[in-house]
């Protein structure tokens, strides 16, 4: 038995110090040998103990029972607030996707009008360009014929009805292409407009589209989805820029917009056909106005023509009489010439009678009558011939005033006719408008 007091080599020997249970002063080992020797608690404290732990157990017990309790009902209450805030916020998800939808489908409806708008205002934008340029073949025409017009001779160049009409032409068919030029201007410039208003609506249809996929994601997941993450903080952290009503008036302006631009679009294209029909209308009737106008002044010039060479004709036998009356004349002339001399012969031989004989008798009254008669006669076929020979110079200058007015009326019958209305005549005025 090893000896209490035993102390191993090399450590100081030191007496053993035990605590008092009951005081909890250190006591000598012999002290707790003699103080082993009486009881330290009696009979009451020790079943008071046991009073005392049974009941701190079944005070225990019970508040953890109530602890207990208290977070099973916890549990379930947290269980219902999460099941219910995650179907809550899945019909949420659901009503914002099927507001969405509704906007998305909304936008792609009026983006569909809107591009088949723009397509027809392109479609009239290129009709106004063919007729702008259409009208250029016209217009040529028309300076070609006042070009050509321009050539006549004399008199023929009259401001007739012709020229006016031609000069009107001109005006219609310029003021028809500023009126397209300044048509054109505006379709381009509400080409423009839809067009930014078109890539409005693409983008928010894109937007819409990128937020319905995240929505439809975010729909879907559930507490068994892959990928779930903690993110710390995320709730604090606000990326919204605005509510649901400045979403759904942003939404409605941008179909707004599109609606007005659509409309102003359509109201366009209608002023644009009108005014293409119109002005194509104004510009045949005044085409047509000027062929007839041709057509009249080329009838006329015929008539005109015709009178003129049938009076030329006239002036020409008239001159053809005058000469064969000339020739009479002269030929007359010429017959009295012998009588002159038989009547000059006769009174020379009489002046060679004898004496008496020279008598005035008759006969020499009858000859001297007959000189005189025949130089009286002479001298009026002389200014007879005079006369013939001023009108038949008269004649000839009436002549050739016809045959010049002839070959002007030729050359604006060939200008009018074959030049102005050959250009014309071919020409399709409407088809190179509307076309």
């Amino acid at each position: 038995m090893v000896d209490p007091c035993y102390t191993p080599a090399g450590m100081a020997a030191e007496p053993l110090r035990f605590p008092n249970l009951v005081t909890g002063f250190d006591r000598s080992p012999e002290h707790a040998a003699r103080a082993a020797l009486y009881t330290r608690y009696t009979q009451h404290e020790w079943s008071q103990n046991s009073v005392n732990n049974y009941n701190e157990s079944d005070a225990k017990r019970n508040f953890s029972e109530r602890v207990r309790n208290d977070i099973m009902r916890m549990l379930r209450e947290t269980d219902e607030i999460g099941t219910q805030g995650q179907r809550d916020s899945g019909r949420r998800i659901g009503e914002r996707i099927t507001d969405t939808t509704f906007w998305r489908n909304e936008v792609s409806i009026e983006m569909e009008r809107l591009v088949a708008t723009c397509e027809k205002l392109n479609d009239t934008r290129r009709q106004l360009e063919r007729a702008i340029a259409g009208i250029e073949g016209p217009l040529h025409i028309v300076q070609e014929c006042l070009y050509h017009r321009e050539k006549r001779q004399g008199l023929e160049q009259v401001h007739d009805a012709v020229e006016q009409s031609l000069l009107k032409e001109v005006a219609i068919l310029r003021e028809c292409q500023d009126k397209f030029r300044n048509m054109l201007e505006k379709v381009r410039q509400q080409s423009k407009n839809c067009r930014a208003t078109q890539n409005e609506l693409e983008t928010d249809m894109r937007n819409k589209e990128y937020a319905l996929g995240i929505d439809s994601m975010c729909h879907q997941l559930n507490n068994f989805s892959k990928g779930l993450q903690f993110y710390a903080g995320i709730e604090r952290y606000d990326p919204t820029v605005c509510d649901t009503e400045r979403w759904a008036a942003a939404s409605a302006g941008t179909l707004q917009r599109s609606q007005s631009e659509r409309a102003k679009a359509t109201q366009m294209l209608s002023d644009a056909e009108n005014l293409i029909n119109v002005s194509a209308t104004e510009i045949w009737e005044q085409w047509s106005n000027t062929n007839s106008a041709f057509t009249r002044r080329i009838a006329m010039t015929i008539e005109i023509k015709n009178k003129l060479q049938l009076h030329l004709h006239k002036i020409q036998q008239e001159m053809f009489d005058v000469e064969k009356t000339l020739e009479l004349l002269n030929k007359a002339i010429e017959d009295k010439l012998q009588p002159m001399k038989v009547a000059h012969t006769r009174l020379q031989a009489r002046t060679n009678r004898p004496h008496l004989e020279k008598c005035r008798d008759e006969a020499q009254h009858r000859l001297v009558k007959e000189v005189c008669d025949l130089q009286e006669t002479m001298e009026t076929l002389r200014s007879k011939i005079a006369t013939a020979e001023g009108t038949h110079q008269t004649l000839l200058g009436v002549r050739a005033g016809l045959e010049a007015d002839l070959r002007n009326k030729s050359t604006t019958l060939f200008i009018d006719r074959d030049q102005c209305m050959g250009l014309r005549r071919g020409y399709p005025v409407t088809a190179a408008i509307k076309a």
